[in-house]
């Protein structure tokens, strides 16, 4: 090569083979013993290397307890039939020594070469500890987590029952009706009110249950001075305008009649200025009050609030007080609403990124553990998800929040692949001027490089949201044929899929006020609609009918410009996945996947693209945008000569 000759570009992680020839794992069961280590006990961790990748001399684990790194040596694991044929099985037993416990595997060649493989992928140097892959000793999150598929609901604008009609509306509020145009401009963008209650959203649960989905999210339901609420006034009961305390009882009575869950949403990062704790110690330095806020002057006139907004003055988490009255006990704020008759199944958080957080004080961590140990006490069987819009990983570690909601590990690389490239004035908060124009490979470089540093249980739990009550609509820049495969990759890849009231009908909103469209009831049935609610109940149903898609393991098998193709699998069966946005063909070596015996043309379950069987491997074409998925056989694994129990401890 010449002295000026510029060097061949490899994004990182570098891996100059296809995505099909390259050694796999990750915190699924196929991969991990347990999906629930504890300290002390002994886990199974698995490599899944392909024969085509080239002769491997050995393999060693590299921990990092107490952070002083220590290698292990793995074991080879017979291959259990033909239909992994095609591969090399490696295992290592861990010792977990702490409440996370990271690690990553180091391939040796037998050419003398040596490979790093950890949570972003494979590597020729040497990798950061926070991209290890993990074991996580805290306590679990619920069982129903991973399988969920969440609807967010924002109630003002959902539906309204015969009740609200006879409610006054406040004198904050500019009334509106259900088929006005939402207000872009203030005060319209926080005042305007239509007037939908939590009775409204009960007497639509069928249409929940039409979409198949499982977990009912309910944007502030406590008193505020706006139509989103999220000005709190109070803790202690539901707004009245909703249907006060009674309805949020019988909403919730009903979700669980039906197997739905329901969470709220906590503003622990700030009140309302109207928050009957702002008001005792506003202007009132005596007021034990006072320690809950950060104030600016000695007369406690001027204080800190979220982002310099007035209306919103933030919490001081320094104040064992205010831990007392809102997250830490059987008393607090956090437990009353988890407990009966409310009975909730847990809190999506507000602002979690910014809690506790303000110069050089950082008390979010403990402010998210105590919010969790409360919940643990109270019903342990519950979720936490916390808002956390960019890079999350180094507050979601397992230690409290099971999920984030965020969107750089999903939605703004989906957007960046699927929409048109238009003008917007913020891209979810990154002031590019447009929507990024990303190939599938910039999609999948974006969407493991910040899904990396999670626990795999984060990931599973964490939203895949297109959309949400903050944000752009998906269909104002996307086109109609796009729509099944965004909605495909929300409820096939690790994580909670997330529809926002109104995206199976076809809404669009140009930012996050604008989205909060009324719902449209009357146009259901309209055949475009109803086409498009069909289009949500079937890939939602897809997810529900197969394990796999919710707690399986991840493969990709092929990242192109316009094509991704890629696997869930478990020991009891595998779905192959495939995602374009224009026509494409694929096509893979027979051993790459757990075809067996197959041949010929394979029946999708759902989807249009078309994937034949035959000695010269597995090809798969799409005629343009479109997402489809096959069944397939589960992963044989062979025995183990040294395996551990369940529960992760040796026997």
């Amino acid at each position: 090569m010449l002295p000026h000759q510029p060097l061949p570009f490899h994004p990182l992680p570098f891996h100059p083979l296809p995505h099909h020839l390259l050694p796999h794992h990750d915190g699924s069961p196929l991969y991990v013993s347990t999906q629930a280590p504890v300290l002390g006990g002994t886990v199974t961790v698995r490599v899944r290397i392909p024969l085509a990748f080239g002769d491997v001399a050995m393999v060693r684990t590299r921990s990092n307890p107490d952070q002083e790194p220590r290698f292990g040596d793995a074991r080879p694991v017979g291959s259990a039939g033909q239909v992994e044929a095609g591969y090399a099985w490696w295992a290592a037993d861990l010792v977990v020594e702490n409440p996370v416990h990271g690690y990553r595997f180091l391939l040796s060649m037998a050419d003398g070469a040596h490979w790093w493989l950890n949570a972003s992928g494979l590597h020729d140097i040497e990798t950061l500890d926070a991209e290890d892959f993990k074991l996580v000793a805290h306590p679990a999150p619920p069982d129903w987590a991973a399988t969920s598929v969440m609807y967010q609901v924002f109630p003002d604008r959902f539906a309204r029952s015969a009740a609200a009609d006879h409610r006054e509306a406040p004198d904050w509020a500019m009334p509106a009706e259900w088929g006005d145009a939402v207000d872009q401009l203030p005060p319209g963008r926080s005042h305007q009110f239509y007037g939908g209650d939590l009775d409204g959203i009960t007497e639509h649960l069928d249409h929940l249950e039409r979409l198949c989905v499982t977990l009912l999210y309910l944007t502030p339901v406590f008193p505020g001075r706006s139509n989103h609420r999220y000005d709190a006034a109070g803790f202690t009961e539901v707004d009245p305008l909703l249907g006060g305390d009674a309805a949020l009882i019988r909403l919730v009575e009903a979700a669980h009649a039906r197997g739905l869950k329901v969470i709220g949403d906590l503003t622990s990062n700030h009140s309302g200025d109207g928050h009957e704790w702002f008001q005792a110690a506003h202007l009132t330095p005596a007021a034990p009050e006072s320690a809950f806020y950060y104030w600016l002057d000695p007369e406690q006139s001027d204080y800190m609030s979220w982002l310099g907004v007035p209306e919103l003055p933030k919490f001081n988490w320094g104040s064992t007080e205010l831990r007392r009255r809102f997250i830490d006990g059987p008393d607090s704020v956090v437990a009353r609403w988890l407990e009966a008759p409310f009975n909730l199944d847990g809190w999506r958080i507000d602002v979690a990124n910014m809690t506790g957080r303000l110069g050089d004080e950082d008390l979010n961590a403990d402010v998210r553990q105590t919010i969790r140990r409360t919940m643990i006490e109270v019903n342990p069987d519950t979720i936490l998800l916390g808002e956390f819009t960019n890079d999350a990983s180094a507050d979601f570690q397992g230690d409290a929040w099971h999920g984030a909601m965020t969107y750089a590990n999903f939605t703004r690389p989906l957007w960046s692949w699927l929409c048109r490239p238009d003008p917007v004035p913020s891209f979810f908060g990154l002031p590019l001027g447009s929507i990024p124009a990303h190939t599938g490979e910039q999609f999948h470089r974006a969407h493991t490089r910040f899904a990396a540093g999670f626990p795999w249980r984060t990931r599973l739990a964490t939203m895949n949201a297109l959309d949400t009550h903050d944000t752009a609509r998906f269909r104002s820049h996307a086109d109609a044929e796009t729509v099944p495969v965004a909605v495909g990759l929300s409820v096939t890849l690790p994580g909670i899929p997330v529809v926002f009231a109104g995206d199976e009908f076809g809404l669009v909103g140009i930012d996050g006020e604008h989205s909060r469209t009324p719902m449209p009831w009357a146009s259901a049935a309209e055949p475009d609609v109803a086409a498009t609610i069909d289009l949500y109940s079937t890939l939602i149903g897809l997810r529900r009918a197969h394990e796999a898609l919710s707690t399986g393991g991840l493969r990709w098998l092929h990242v192109g410009e316009d094509a991704l193709v890629y696997v869930r699998e478990t020991e009891l069966e595998s779905v192959l996945l495939l995602a374009t946005r224009a026509a494409a063909e694929v096509t893979l070596p027979g051993w790459v996947l757990p075809v067996g015996g197959l041949t010929g043309e394979l029946r999708p379950e759902v989807g249009t693209a078309a994937c034949t069987v035959s000695a010269a491997g597995v090809r798969l074409v799409a005629t343009g945008a479109s997402f489809t998925a096959w069944t397939l056989p589960g992963v044989i694994i062979g025995p183990d000569a040294h395996p551990v129990s369940p529960t992760g401890l040796a026997r």
